[in-house]
């Protein structure tokens, strides 16, 4: 008897503990996993990458801006142009070349996690999905009669991409990071003049600075 109504009295006084609680927060909605406060930011990036295309150097310029949610997930857009190194094609004796070069560019959807975001030293996957366009440009240069060079977009095409990364992030202050990437990119096929098909799917490297609210 005396162990039941220790039980009585202890419901009771977390019934009447629950109910002030309550009355703090009439309108807050509950859940089974806390009440605690989102936190969000965001941030502007820039980046620089390295890679191959059509087995030649090339480099990729990009921007990124995203939402930073809880500190943990980063949505947003992205984007990069490229363009590869000349590559040559055809000589018409000793006054005149012809050379060609992919150039282009593409962007979507940005999708980023964020792990251990509060370390110094921390790791984000960033996932790229969209679509973009290449080039095939043509450049022609001769030095008969009067010496001239022009460039000309010869064939062209548009293409989607999926693109997931791992970066090692760095926190140098509040409001800047650096980091370092390293991605793959996978398109559909493209169709240009002299080009094989799968010729943006490739590795890069790079380096991104981001500023903004972490």
């Amino acid at each position: 008897m005396k162990t039941l109504f220790s039980l009585m009295l202890t419901l009771l006084f977390a019934g009447t503990l629950f109910a002030q609680e309550e009355n703090k927060n009439p309108q807050e909605y509950k859940t089974l996993f806390g009440n605690q406060q989102m936190s969000n930011g965001a941030y502007g990036g820039l980046s620089i990458n390295y890679t191959q295309i059509d087995k030649k150097d090339a480099m990729l310029v990009g921007a990124r801006g995203a939402w930073i949610i809880n500190h943990s997930l980063a949505l947003g857009f992205g984007g990069y142009g490229f363009a590869n190194d000349l590559k040559y094609e055809k000589v018409y004796g000793d006054d005149q070349t012809e050379n060609y070069f992919l150039a282009g560019g593409y962007g979507g959807l940005l999708i980023e996690p964020i792990i251990a975001a509060k370390s110094p030293v921390h790791v984000s996957v960033p996932i790229l999905i969209g679509a973009g366009g290449i080039s095939y440009i043509n450049t022609y240069w001769s030095d008969y009669d009067n010496r001239y060079d022009y460039a000309y977009t010869e064939d062209a095409d548009a293409f989607f991409v999926i693109e997931p990364g791992i970066e090692l992030e760095l926190n140098l202050v509040k409001f800047m990071r650096v980091a370092f990437g390293g991605y793959y990119r996978y398109t559909s096929d493209v169709n240009l003049y002299n080009t094989k098909k799968d010729v943006l799917n490739g590795f890069s490297t790079g380096i991104t600075f981001k500023f903004g609210k972490f």
